[in-house]
């Protein structure tokens, strides 16, 4: 189910366990940076969230929080294209998280692969507690709070969106039902004109009754184009077409990103929980230290010894900072044993000094004008929880709850 006026926005948020590293930078802040460009983003520091794993010792979390955002700023994260925020300073997340959780089947959260992955991943933490169980549903109220569009996944995080959806869903079957729904959509309808309107009712007939997908799509992007009705009436007839009543929270789209292939320093995927990362502010000789210190080909004993690249956790790094002609011939000088090593390593500590002198940079001048920071998190805050207050009136209106004020 498409939407109107939030169809542009986008919703992403990161865990403040710890320095940001350059697995964040390729598999997360990049796509951040370019996504910018193309929607209006919301971007927060999920401190509730680092809590549901890291309850027993949150002070991580507070140190965190403010470095992170420093990270995305330095990254080159822009405050003026995107919204930034902290989510435990909008408390309107935990309020709708709650009464989400009231119309939310238990079922639903122990399916989500994540759950009994993350409890298999992280045996050294208590994860048996309510908090983790439904922290998918947090996830779910971080989204529909700002009636994002499209949130920003890996494959694995597909199933949080479908989640979300489905409580999207249910919420508005529940509720999105309003007195004189009917007679509000006809008057609605008339507003489109009469050319409008008969292609509108003909792509719901179509829809609904021979379930053609083709046909809904037409009747959305025809109501997307009206300029002669209000956003309530938009949702209003957004709902009527494909059956439903009036859309309170719109259901997102996951919106696919390609997965980061960084490697960490031992050749798995690059994690805190691995100990194997470069972190954005890692210094210079310490780079070269880990960089230099990386295992090779185990067949490459001695300087003579040919080898497989394939076979070198070194390569994965080469994927990332090499271009295609120099690729072939350090794969060409491993396999002859005309290039060491060593020499073949510093290719990759120079490419990655270099991204990271840029951020570093940054990330001291920012340091030296943590005002400025705390400027751009606090107008953040203000944006994100204007937006928030408004969703909150609505849900608290259509669940009864009027007496809040």
């Amino acid at each position: 189910m498409n939407t109107i006026s939030q169809n542009n926005r986008v919703l992403s948020g990161m865990r403040p366990t710890g320095l940001l590293h350059l697995g964040h930078y390729h598999g997360v802040l990049k796509n951040w940076i370019e996504l910018q460009h193309s929607y209006e983003c919301f971007y927060f520091v999920a401190d509730w969230h680092a809590l549901t794993t890291h309850y027993e010792d949150p002070s991580i979390i507070g140190d965190s929080s403010r470095d992170m955002v420093i990270d995305w700023l330095a990254a080159g994260v822009n405050p003026g294209s995107s919204t930034l925020f902290v989510q435990s300073r909008i408390p309107e997340h935990a309020e709708l998280y709650t009464l989400l959780s009231m119309i939310t089947p238990l079922g639903w959260l122990e399916r989500v692969p994540s759950y009994k992955d993350q409890q298999e991943k992280m045996k050294d933490r208590d994860l048996a507690t309510y908090g983790f169980l439904g922290y998918p549903l947090l996830q779910s109220a971080d989204i529909l709070m700002y009636k994002a569009g499209f949130v920003p996944v890996g494959e694995d995080q597909v199933a949080h969106v479908e989640l979300t959806r489905e409580v999207a869903r249910r919420f508005n079957h529940f509720y999105g039902r309003e007195p004189d729904f009917e007679s509000k959509v006809e008057a609605a309808i008339v507003k489109m004109g009469k050319k409008n309107a008969r292609l509108y009712k003909d792509a719901r007939k179509r829809y609904q009754e021979q379930g053609d997908t083709e046909a809904l799509s037409i009747g959305q992007a025809l109501l997307e184009a009206q300029q002669n009705i209000s956003l309530t009436d938009r949702e209003r007839l957004l709902g009527y077409l494909d059956g439903e009543g009036r859309i309170i929270l719109p259901e997102p789209q996951s919106l696919l990103t390609v997965s980061s292939k960084m490697p960490g320093i031992d050749g798995q995927k690059m994690s805190k929980s691995y100990n194997n990362t470069i972190a954005l502010r890692e210094q210079p000789d310490e780079v070269v230290r880990k960089i230099k210190t990386m295992p090779t080909d185990p067949a490459r004993i001695r300087r003579t010894d040919p080898g497989d690249p394939e076979k070198c956790p070194v390569w994965e790094f080469h994927q990332v900072y090499t271009d295609e002609e120099t690729k072939q011939k350090l794969a060409e000088g491993c396999r002859t044993a005309s290039i060491g090593c060593i020499d073949c390593k510093q290719y990759v500590i120079d490419s990655m000094l270099d991204e990271l002198k840029p951020i570093q940079q940054r990330v001291r001048e920012y340091q030296r004008d943590l005002s400025s920071v705390d400027s751009i998190i606090n107008e953040g805050c203000e944006a994100a929880r204007d937006v928030a207050q408004d969703t909150m009136e609505e849900v608290r209106k259509v669940m009864g709850l009027t007496g809040r004020r």
